[in-house]
């Protein structure tokens, strides 16, 4: 064995290569981006047989990667709990269909919305499914549970959660590595009602999802991270703590824990008899876990059992919100916390500064010419924004777009806003948000040509995650427009810079003047990954058609 120094997402990527996966697909987003860029650049390092994409969005990188779980083949999948919600379609229903070939997909929840719209927990989404869920507390338990999870997916037949957060996908820690095992040899599955969900075969497949029900309980029963530690003495307070929480538990109680029973959670289902053992021994019951109060909603029946006391999120003894932290567990056990750094005068010279755009960043040009415009048409003019680097357009110096609700989202919510009045009703998308999740939208606006303005910002790469190549750039974005219906006349290019504001903004204008839909692309590339979008664009033409 080996001894590496990982981030938890690297850990995730090491272990799925050691695994033997045949493919890996991902969508990018924070704090998960990691993972996938890991294994396609240790596959191309060491000349494995590893495919995978960066793929279109997180719906699509499911669905390539239940292929070749049909297949026989192992396949990881990897994505940020919001891109959960975008592949909720094939993921609730692989669960029923099951896997073949091992299937694991990988979720990266965020915790105090680092760099998300919420602070969604993917464990909700694991027992809707049905399907068994591996929550590691470290590096090590990331690398060795996401080889386990293969294991599990083919002796059971399931698809396999693992959930991270971002503390643990993005810190480091020494991993140890363990010998590698084969791909497996590609074997079709020989039912074809099994993967064929039509109501008749769906019955009989969701019949054996509940069935399993048992076997997974009985896994996660029998699970060593699953640990109960029961202290000497009868009744006594007891902690619940599963995943990362276990690192807050650990350093703020220090020598302290010892006057506690203690369950350490890593696997779901979550373990009722050990549980119940638990309960049965404990005074009063403190539940540590980072995200939701899942454990605690469970194990106290959504607050309304008294017997013993359950104190955690839920109670408002531990943060509602947010991500934990050993201050927060000392807090709750009546622990002193040592008092925070306080310099006199420290806030004048310390001013926060807020995120902003790259200087002569593209997407700036563009908002300064879209207000320049839209401060002609008075009061009340709204635009719709996008998730990407341009949602910092909601800020100063700009503060030109007035949403940002999810990938995909302006251009329906500027439809809507149309059909309740609005006019004009203007929006802005990214090119690679828009090959996300845009497309689908605009195809409404075309076949009704409703009267919206959809900017498109083209800067040739998915910046805001560290620099993924787009689906389509260039005129490939302006044939997709086309290829939606959008007339080709009013699919407009503009040149985002200084020094051509005033055409940007005269083609603005003239757009504004056509009562139905139009598309202005705003073409320019990003100046932060040039080196990049060259290299991307050279691979692009060196495809063959």
């Amino acid at each position: 064995m080996s001894e590496v120094i990982l981030l938890g997402d690297e850990a995730v990527a090491r272990g799925a290569i050691d695994a033997g996966i045949h493919a890996a697909y991902a969508y990018p987003g924070t704090p998960s981006t990691e993972i996938f860029q890991t294994i396609q650049d240790h596959a191309k390092e060491h000349g494995l047989p590893v495919n995978g994409l960066w793929s279109t969005n997180e719906k699509v990188a499911l669905e390539e990667a239940v292929g070749v779980s049909y297949a026989g083949c192992r396949a990881v999948v990897s994505m940020k709990h919001v891109g959960l919600n975008v592949a909720a379609d094939p993921f609730m229903n692989v669960a029923v269909s099951g896997a073949h070939g091992g299937l694991v997909i990988v979720v990266a929840d965020d915790p105090s919305m680092h760099s998300s719209q919420n602070e969604q927990d993917s464990r909700y989404f694991a027992d809707f499914a049905q399907i068994p869920c591996l929550e590691p507390a470290d590096q090590q338990q990331c690398y060795d549970f996401t080889r386990e999870a293969f294991e599990l997916s083919e002796k059971l037949r399931v698809p396999v959660m693992l959930k991270l957060v971002t503390r643990l996908a993005h810190s480091r820690a020494a991993v140890k590595l363990a010998p590698a095992r084969p791909q497996n040899t590609p074997n079709y599955v020989d039912d074809a009602a099994l993967y064929t969900l039509i109501p008749i075969n769906a019955r009989r497949a969701y019949a054996g999802l509940v069935a399993k029900q048992p076997a997974l309980a009985e896994h996660s029963e029998n699970h060593p991270a699953n640990a109960l530690t029961l202290r000497d003495g009868g009744k006594r307070p007891g902690i619940i703590v599963s995943g990362l929480a276990w690192n807050h538990v650990r350093e703020g109680l220090g020598e302290t824990l010892d006057a506690y029973h203690l369950l350490r959670i890593g696997v779901y289902p979550l373990p009722v008899k050990k549980i119940r053992a638990f309960l049965d021994a404990c005074s009063e019951v403190f539940v540590v876990e980072e995200g939701y109060p899942f454990i605690e909603r469970f194990v106290s029946a959504n607050g309304l059992l008294a017997e013993p006391r359950i104190r955690g999120r839920l109670s408002g003894d531990l943060p509602r919100m947010g991500e934990l932290g050993p201050d927060a567990v000392k807090r709750c056990f009546g622990l002193a916390v040592a008092a925070s750094l306080d310099i006199p005068g420290l806030s004048d010279v310390l001013v926060p500064r807020p995120p902003r755009l790259c200087d002569k960043c593209p997407h700036g040009d563009a908002y300064i010419a879209i207000k320049e415009v839209i401060a002609d048409l008075g009061e009340g003019v709204r635009v719709m924004g996008d998730i990407g680097c341009y949602s910092l357009g909601y800020l100063k110096p700009y503060q030109a777009i007035h949403s940002c609700l999810c990938m995909g989202s302006s251009i329906g919510m500027a439809i809507g806003a149309a059909h309740a009045g609005m006019n004009p009703s203007l929006c802005v998308i990214g090119d690679g948000t828009f090959t996300h999740s845009g497309m689908a939208p605009l195809l409404d606006a075309a076949r009704e040509n409703i009267n919206i303005k959809v900017f498109i910002l083209d800067n040739s790469i998915v910046a805001m995650t560290g620099g993924q190549p787009t689906m389509a750039t260039d005129e490939e974005v302006v044939d997709l427009v086309a290829g939606l219906g959008v007339p080709r006349e009013h699919i407009r290019i503009v040149a985002p810079s200084p020094h051509k504001k005033d055409e940007t903004i005269a083609t603005i204008r003239e757009e504004l003047a056509y009562q139905g839909v139009s598309v202005i692309v705003a073409r320019r590339a990003c100046i932060t990954y040039a080196k990049e979008i060259k290299e991307f664009k050279r691979e692009r033409k060196a495809v063959p058609a």
